[in-house]
């Protein structure tokens, strides 16, 4: 299929947006690739590259993130870091093929603020959100998944909007506009960032519930 590309300013600064220019394609390939150019908001001036999803075109299930990381922007990678470690941890245990599902986030670039020699993440607003939907959107039609499972809040709410709340309807399988099938769980960062052992353990196992409703859904 012919790709139409539209042609946009780049964002200046943090009011100025544009709907990310998807190409009109089919090619999950030609759209990885566009996305790598990505000026719609101001997230590509820090970002050291866009981190677009990976896996496989027509992969069953689907994990929507909110941002990469510090270590997804440094390798292009999509949950690579600490937080994506542990999702390889809780997908082994209950018995779903990392290498067979597809992995992406809402936002594409990295969006940090400074703290001596880290990037500290900061939560991406509305209007980057809104900037980088399309892309999003695009990897919902083209891979088609059986079960799009939303990893946090930035995700769930993307797909349902603002009144949605991850800790009241977590793992339910839902239907929503953009995919037939969804169900909300935490993002695994969270589980980083519980207070002690004990909270981790216990949050760890509501995730790792989360994930095991998810597999029988499909």
């Amino acid at each position: 299929m012919a790709k139409k590309r539209a042609t946009r300013a780049a964002a200046t600064d943090e009011t100025d947006w544009e709907p990310a220019p998807v190409p009109e394609t089919d090619d999950l390939a030609e759209v990885t690739e566009a996305a790598r150019t990505c000026t719609a908001c101001h997230l590509y001036k820090r970002g050291t590259q866009t981190v677009f999803g990976s896996g496989p075109k027509h992969a069953k299930l689907m994990f929507l993130g909110e941002q990469p990381g510090d270590q997804e922007d440094l390798t292009g990678d999509p949950f690579v870091g600490p937080a994506g470690k542990l999702l390889d941890r809780a997908l082994a245990e209950t018995g779903i093929d990392r290498t067979k599902v597809y992995v992406t986030n809402t936002v594409k670039h990295f969006k940090w603020e400074p703290r001596g020699k880290r990037r500290i993440h900061q939560k991406p607003n509305a209007r980057e959100i809104a900037a980088c939907r399309p892309w999003m959107e695009a990897e919902l039609r083209l891979v088609q998944p059986k079960l799009l499972v939303c990893l946090g809040s930035t995700a769930a709410q993307a797909i349902f909007g603002s009144s949605f709340r991850v800790t009241k309807q977590r793992g339910r399988v839902l239907k929503s506009p953009l995919a037939l099938r969804v169900l909300a769980t935490v993002h695994p960062s969270s589980l980083l960032r519980q207070p002690d052992e004990e909270a981790r353990a216990r949050e760890y196992a509501l995730f790792l519930a989360d994930l095991r409703a998810a597999k029988a859904a499909l």
